[in-house]
């Protein structure tokens, strides 16, 4: 008999892309999956510790799809689906609770998860023997999603002179904005990268990025061929058609998943930090990419990068919940 398995989803995308880079890679012969898409009330924004295992912000449609038939399994990834899955274990001791990033709980709630998967940038806040920590978050840009992306999207970018370069752009963060110098000091850093190595430009942002940033990165990289997925665009989204076709690919630090992603397709990545943008926490993601040999700043002579190491911890965290 399958094991099943609930995947608790919400409306964070960041933590409902990990859980999918996970379920992604757990065996479909032994594991049967549901996703849950969990909505909340107005109660949801109290702290976790004073919810602890309990339901307490859970809409009522959502408890009615979670209060029975308990799964073997629950995989839940953001702080607000924690409590939920705590309250799960509670109600059926026998299933297994497995949270992708920090729960915010109270330190003997934190015990009650089977297992804890923590970014190495996070290891300060938790370290007894149920959290496992692995470099980078988990994603979905898989080999087969890449062969899938070039297959689609090759053609559309055949004309375009090689080598291709993806420029990944994120935005402001936690209050800090993405300053116009540092665009600047982005576009000319790009600049200077494809008068070195020639070709063109894949180049996407986010809402993040703001409309000024974006006119001063696009001025200056306006001479350069270039296919572009701007914000607001309603074009269909290219960006794993980037990961996929890229020979090598420039991502601004800000953004956790974009530089997993980016990392997961094997090809050199140069990354950019700037200038008093960057959170401490964003520093330590980023030098633990650099210390892993999955990416290298960006700046002179970054081309010499080879890369090759693929950053996939779905597979690791995969494996993990199969010992359980």
């Amino acid at each position: 008999m399958k094991k099943r398995v609930w995947a608790l989803l919400d409306n964070r995308m960041g933590s409902v892309g990990q859980i999918k880079g996970v379920l992604n890679e757990l065996n479909l012969n032994v594991y049967d999956i549901e996703e849950k898409q969990i909505k909340y009330t107005r109660w949801a924004a109290l702290p976790n510790l004073l919810k602890g295992a309990s339901l307490l912000g859970v809409s009522k449609d959502s408890i009615a799809q979670i209060n029975s038939n308990f799964p073997d399994v629950v995989l839940s990834a953001s702080r607000r689906t924690a409590p939920i899955a705590l309250w799960i274990k509670k109600k059926s001791p026998k299933t297994k609770i497995v949270q992708l990033l920090h729960p915010d709980v109270s330190k003997s709630n934190l015990l009650k998860f089977d297992r804890i998967f923590l970014p190495e940038h996070d290891r300060y806040k938790h370290s007894k023997g149920n959290c496992f920590y692995t470099i980078g978050s988990p994603h979905k840009v898989s080999q087969k999603v890449l062969n899938e992306a070039r297959e689609k999207w090759g053609k559309v970018f055949a004309n375009l002179p090689k080598p291709l370069t993806a420029v990944i752009i994120g935005g402001s963060i936690k209050g800090k904005p993405f300053s116009l110098k540092n665009a600047e000091v982005l576009a000319l850093e790009i600049k200077n990268l494809k008068n070195r190595i020639g070709g063109s430009l894949l180049v996407t942002d986010s809402r993040r990025t703001g409309d000024e940033a974006e006119k001063v990165i696009m001025n200056h990289l306006k001479d350069i061929p270039a296919h572009t997925f701007l914000w607001g665009s309603n074009d269909e989204n290219p960006l794993l058609g980037y990961y996929a076709c890229a020979d090598n690919i420039v991502v601004t630090g800000d953004s956790v998943s974009m530089a997993c992603e980016s990392c997961g397709t094997g090809r050199p990545v140069f990354i950019f930090t700037g200038k008093d943008w960057l959170t401490p926490k964003h520093y330590r993601f980023v030098q633990s990419l650099y210390d892993g040999g999955y990416a290298v700043p960006l700046q002179d002579k970054c081309e010499n990068f080879s890369g090759g190491k693929i950053l996939f911890p779905a597979r690791i965290i995969a494996q993990e919940i199969e010992k359980l």
